[in-house]
C-alpha cells in the first residue's frame, strides 16, 4: 500500500503532465487545425521515414492498433495530409505525406515549440531539470 501523501504526489504528476499536453496540444490545434494524432503521425513520417513508413511501423511507433490508425489515416487522407499506397513487392501498406501535410507538419513544428516552451519549460528551475533528468534516467535503467 502507498500513503495518502504518495497517492497525492502521483496524482499531482499525473494531473500536472495532463495539464501540460493538454495546453500544448490546445495552442496547436487552434493555431494549425492539427490534432495530436495528426502531428504525431506527420511527425514520424518525417523523423523516422523521411516521409514515408510502412502502416505497420507507424503504428508501432506510435503505440496505436492497427484499426485505430486505420480510422485516423483515412481522416488525414480525406484531407489530404497523407497517402496510402500499397507496397507491390511485399504486402501491406505505406504511408506518405503529401507536400499539403508536409507544409502542415512544418507550419506547426515552431507552434509546438513555442507551446512546449511557454507551458512547460518557462515553469522548470534548473534543479528541476536535474530532478526530471535522474527520474527519467532511474525509469529507464529500470525498465
Amino acid at each position: 500500500m502507498i500513503s495518502e501523501e504518495e497517492m497525492q504526489i502521483w496524482h499531482r504528476w499525473k494531473s500536472s503532465y495532463t495539464t501540460i499536453f493538454g495546453r500544448v496540444v490546445k495552442d496547436m490545434f487552434e493555431q494549425t487545425g492539427l490534432s495530436e494524432g495528426d502531428f504525431g503521425i506527420l511527425d514520424r513520417l518525417d523523423l523516422y521515414g523521411k516521409g514515408k513508413l510502412r502502416q505497420k511501423e507507424l503504428a508501432d511507433s506510435m503505440d496505436w492498433t492497427k484499426s485505430r490508425l486505420s480510422h485516423h489515416l483515412t481522416r488525414m487522407e480525406k484531407r489530404g495530409l497523407i497517402l496510402r499506397e500499397p507496397l507491390e513487392a511485399e504486402r501491406g501498406v505505406q504511408v506518405v505525406t503529401t507536400s499539403a501535410g508536409k507544409s502542415a507538419l512544418n507550419n506547426a513544428r515552431p507552434v509546438v515549440s513555442m507551446a512546449i516552451r511557454e507551458h512547460f519549460l518557462e515553469l522548470l528551475t534548473e534543479q528541476d531539470i536535474d530532478s526530471i533528468n535522474n527520474l527519467a534516467e532511474r525509469a529507464k535503467a529500470k525498465s
